[in-house]
């Protein structure tokens, strides 16, 4: 009797180290890193933007928005549920100062289960956007919104429960650029416009 009793508990003791070992990779699968490689198109580019808030940052960020505005106050109940938002944005003067194999190592990351792409835009323009849905059943867990142009590549990756919709409210807070309704482009604002 002792002896079943030890052979069932080791056997449960089994399950559970062969669930938890199946379910570290699927966690893993849904993180999605910016490259390394993209860090040195910095070194080409007109104008680079990095940003990297984390739960913490993105809390404290949101102390300075206006508690009057309520565009402000909006995003400021967007952000308390996301885990992070990172984003990678590229200028650059000329043509070809970045190619499809910097992409590669971002999209290898999404052509995952737990990814779904969404959006695909391509232009014969060369001005080309994908949007990646990160679901947990009925829940999105995450976003990333990839806008390439000939002179401009912008990686943004929105890492907590989102929808797009509320994608394009939080464009021009936090260093999160402004992005259509439909999360299909980055809409570029005026240069000489103060935000």
């Amino acid at each position: 009797m002792k002896a079943a009793i030890e052979g069932k508990a080791m056997k449960n003791i089994f399950y559970w180290v062969m669930a938890a070992s199946l379910a570290v990779p699927v966690f893993a699968l849904e993180d999605v890193k910016m490259p390394v490689n993209l860090e040195r198109l910095a070194a080409h580019a007109t104008e680079s933007v990095d940003v990297t808030l984390d739960a913490s940052m993105l809390q404290f960020a949101s102390k300075f928005l206006s508690k009057d505005d309520p565009d402000e106050v909006q995003v400021k109940k967007l952000v308390s549920k996301l885990k992070g938002v990172y984003v990678r944005s590229f200028e650059f003067d000329k043509e070809g100062q970045y190619s499809a194999s910097d992409l590669e190592s971002v999209r290898a990351q999404l052509k995952t289960p737990a990814w779904s792409r969404i959006v695909g835009v391509k232009s014969t323009k060369g001005e080309n956007s994908e949007v990646y849905l990160l679901k947990h059943g009925d829940e999105i867990g995450g976003l990333v919104v990839i806008a390439a142009e000939p002179k401009e590549l912008t990686i943004v990756h929105i890492d907590g429960p989102i929808n797009p919709e509320e994608l394009s409210e939080l464009g021009g807070h936090m260093g999160i650029p402004k992005i259509s309704k439909d999360g299909s482009k980055v809409v570029k604002s005026p240069k000489n416009k103060e935000e």
